[in-house]
């Protein structure tokens, strides 16, 4: 298990441009690899005096709160793409009140039904009773029956 916690804390993220140990400790981990076989960075780390050492970790913490903060701009960019390419693909349906409207059959998924993949999915019609500013609508069967709230996206247009 701590491997695996290992391996996620040091493996570097596209979306953040950094890794989650270095967003909390402001520097990378030192590997085990590089314990074994000394690297550069642990050369100059081993050479410092104590001086030197808490002067590198102060600069290290002042420059952690930028880096942070230019991942925290990075995920933004990264979530306002993904939401622009969503809301292409998105249909708003908007009725009127007296539309006739035809609503998914709940549950969606049922694990045997009647008429098996070939049932209807759609019960109706109905017709809009009732247009909420939240994207909700009231709606009435042909006996007078209300139901609703229900979201719109539950929702699909008509057509006689």
């Amino acid at each position: 298990m701590e491997e695996a916690l290992w391996a996620y804390r040091t493996t570097y993220r596209t979306l953040t441009q950094a890794t989650p140990y270095s967003l909390v400790y402001g520097v990378e981990a030192v590997l085990p690899l590089e314990r074994q076989i000394p690297s550069l960075r642990l050369a100059i780390q081993e050479g410092l005096i104590d001086e030197e050492n808490a002067r590198l970790h102060l600069e290290e913490l002042e420059s952690l709160n930028k880096k942070r903060l230019e991942a925290q701009q990075s995920l933004e960019c990264y979530q306002a793409r993904l939401s622009r390419s969503f809301n292409k693909r998105v249909r708003l349906r908007s009725f009127q009140v007296g539309d006739q409207v035809l609503m998914v059959k709940r549950p969606i998924i049922t694990s045997r039904r009647s008429g098996g993949k070939f049932s209807a999915k759609w019960d109706g019609p109905y017709i809009v009773q009732e247009v909420y500013s939240s994207g909700a609508y009231k709606i009435v069967d042909s006996e007078g029956l209300w139901i609703g709230p229900i979201n719109g996206k539950f929702m699909k247009g008509y057509y006689p």
